[in-house]
């Protein structure tokens, strides 16, 4: 069953989609809403490999968004070496 949703997007982030959606042949509905189907099923993928004894604690940390995990793990393990 389709429903409708109303979205705030900035306007010309909406003008370039239209133009994207047109020139692929595709309404923007459609392609909105496969991108969200591809993002929930990656999520579900990822949490689906996460061991069940850590699943509780999916989401109980905020990690700040520019975190970039590799550079993270790069300085904490370079400081366990340097010791």
């Amino acid at each position: 069953m389709k429903t409708k949703l109303t979205l705030t997007i900035e306007k010309s982030v909406i003008e370039k989609a239209k133009e994207f959606a047109g020139n692929s042949g595709k309404s923007l509905s459609e392609m909105v809403e496969r991108f969200l189907e591809k993002e929930i099923s990656e999520a579900e993928l990822q949490q689906a490999n996460i061991p069940e004894e850590f699943k509780g604690l999916f989401g109980s940390v905020n990690l700040p968004a520019e975190l970039n995990e590799k550079e993270a793990i790069r300085e904490i393990l370079s400081q366990k070496h340097a010791e």
